[in-house]
């Protein structure tokens, strides 16, 4: 499993979404999300949406996955957006 294979998983089940996802070892990943669909639902909602698109990868191809979502209107309140994405 590669970064790139996990983002194009995401946008898949996120058409429209800003997304970063990256690695140091190939297993265990950091994803970077900001989506028009996380508004109304809190980071939990947002978190099981990330996973129901991932289904079964995660726990097998994807031994780790740590998430950070946001819609885009927290995501303009970021001051270091630099850091972000």
């Amino acid at each position: 499993m590669t970064s790139q294979i996990i983002k194009q998983l995401i946008e898949s089940g996120l058409p429209g979404a800003d997304i970063k996802v990256e690695s140091e070892d190939g297993i265990h990943f950091r994803a970077f999300i900001v989506s028009e669909l996380f508004s109304d639902k809190n980071m939990l909602q947002q978190h099981r949406m990330v996973h129901e698109i991932l289904g079964d990868k995660i726990g097998k191809d994807i031994h780790a996955l740590s998430l950070k979502t946001l819609t885009p209107k927290e995501y303009k309140k970021i001051t270091n957006v630099k850091n972000f994405l």
